[in-house]
């Protein structure tokens, strides 16, 4: 569990913020003493909505699903 002082946290919160992962806890101490402790909620839906990449362009590589040379002994 990470900590700051309740100075760094008011100078630092939006950065303190960003830098949490979800569900990871900051706790926020005064005079040594835990005062406030906080959590980075999980997302409730995702950056990205279905079907936004629709009309983009996408390369592949002719060879995508040829055997790599690594494994050619294993092919057999």
């Amino acid at each position: 569990m990470n900590s700051v002082t309740l100075e760094e946290a008011q100078a630092q919160l939006p950065e303190l913020l960003v830098r949490l992962s979800p569900g990871e806890q900051l706790t926020i101490t005064k005079d040594g003493e835990p005062l406030a402790t906080l959590t980075r909620q999980s997302r409730t839906r995702w950056p990205c909505r279905a079907g936004s990449a629709k009309n983009t362009n996408h390369w592949m590589a002719p060879d995508f699903d040829a055997p790599l040379e690594d494994f050619r002994e294993y092919m057999g």
